[in-house]
């Protein structure tokens, strides 16, 4: 993911991108029959496409490799690698850069510079690279946190960091039970208590035809040494989700409360105490969705409703929202605009407009909160997804 410093009066920009393997290309197929109104038109068109396999362009092929668009998903054991470049967008020559890198996970504060000594000076139009790795080795929010300090001609000290982070609301506690005795049971009831903070959804049934069934089958038999998984979604309650210093510190999540029987009729029961996760690190501004529509048609304006929360409880911040189009996602509207003082622990609500000019699934992503009180800025990519469609097809 490429992101370019937002404009402001630093003479530096900051560019980071993850490294990561490219995948194929692939192609979505268009066909018709030949007694059809386009003829050959459509398959003629795959086989000029420079991006499909000769002989099979209808299999979805390509042989094309294409870069990663953002940060993705990092799993748990993958090492982490990221491309940290800084340039000097000025005609000026700038004094002991220094560059550092640290990764925020929920328990530690990583630093990950290759090299904690700044560097004498920067020429107009050259650059400061460095390349970090760090391999993941806790569950929950990471964050990447960039931050490059400078002297400018006239002496002047300047600082400025970004954040690159992975937040979510809700909390998906996975339990694997198994059966470690040497004969079968009956799993009559598995179920997670909640605490009084959230509100759970059972993700263990799924429904058809209005009715719904467990994903284990009918028979909810478990045999001796096998292993069941049960997943469970946790959301917060609408009261406590308002107060972003309240849930911010909340680690207890509930209870499982389990009970079986065996093949002679035994019951049993198990009631684990408070499950702990880790308080996720939401920084200092928060941005989450409260409404957007699922689908929308192609090159047509839709409206989304942003939640903006000061997450510091003793801070005001003077945010400036900036929004910046990618190559799908275009927005509406000023940029730049001043959003005004936000108190400590609130929050406020923000009607925003775009469009998208590619049909498919597309991300939201490019908007940006500067706090001109401490010049930080923090960025939002991958909020969230909407499907495009084309107009003909919807009203259809």
């Amino acid at each position: 993911m490429d992101v370019n410093q937002p404009k402001q009066e630093h003479l530096l920009a900051l560019k980071v991108m993850r490294l990561t393997k490219p995948t194929l290309f692939t192609n979505i197929p268009v066909t018709c029959e030949e007694r059809d109104l386009p003829g050959n038109l459509f398959n003629q068109l795959m086989k000029d496409d420079p991006s499909t396999v000769k002989g099979a362009e209808t299999l979805m092929l390509g042989e094309m490799l294409t870069l990663p668009q953002n940060f993705g998903n990092i799993f748990l054991g993958e090492t982490f690698s990221s491309y940290i470049s800084v340039h000097n967008d000025s005609n000026q020559v700038v004094k002991d850069i220094l560059v550092k890198a640290d990764l925020q996970t929920s328990s530690q504060r990583l630093n990950l510079s290759a090299s904690s000594a700044a560097v004498a000076e920067l020429k107009p139009d050259c650059c400061i690279d460095d390349v970090i790795h760090h391999e993941v080795k806790e569950i929950g929010t990471h964050i990447l946190v960039c931050a490059v300090s400078y002297t400018t001609q006239t002496g002047e000290k300047m600082y400025f960091r970004k954040f690159f982070k992975f937040q979510t609301d809700e909390v998906f506690l996975e339990a694997q039970i198994q059966n470690i005795t040497t004969s079968p049971m009956f799993m009559e009831k598995v179920s997670l208590e909640p605490s009084m903070m959230y509100n759970v959804a059972e993700l263990n049934t799924v429904n058809t035809a209005g009715e719904s069934e467990s994903t284990f089958g009918a028979r909810t038999y478990l045999q001796p040494m096998d292993t069941r998984q049960y997943l469970y979604c946790l959301k917060p309650k609408q009261e406590f989700a308002e107060k972003a210093g309240v849930i911010k510190g909340v680690t207890v999540i509930g209870k499982l409360d389990i009970v079986w029987k065996t093949n002679l009729g035994e019951r049993g029961r198990l009631q684990t105490s408070q499950l702990q996760r880790m308080a996720p690190g939401y920084g200092d501004v928060r941005l989450s969705l409260e409404t957007i529509p699922d689908t929308v048609n192609l090159e047509e304006p839709f409206d989304i409703t942003c939640k903006i929360t000061n997450c510091s409880s003793e801070r005001t911040m003077d945010l400036v929202l900036e929004m910046c189009n990618t190559n799908s996602i275009h927005w509406c509207g000023v940029s730049g605009r001043q959003l005004g003082k936000l108190h400590p622990s609130s929050s406020l609500h923000l009607a925003l407009t775009l469009l998208s000019s590619v049909q498919g699934l597309q991300s939201v992503s490019g908007l940006r909160l500067t706090d001109t009180f401490l010049k930080r800025t923090y960025e939002y990519d991958d909020i969230a997804q909407v499907c495009v469609v084309s107009s003909e097809i919807k009203q259809s």
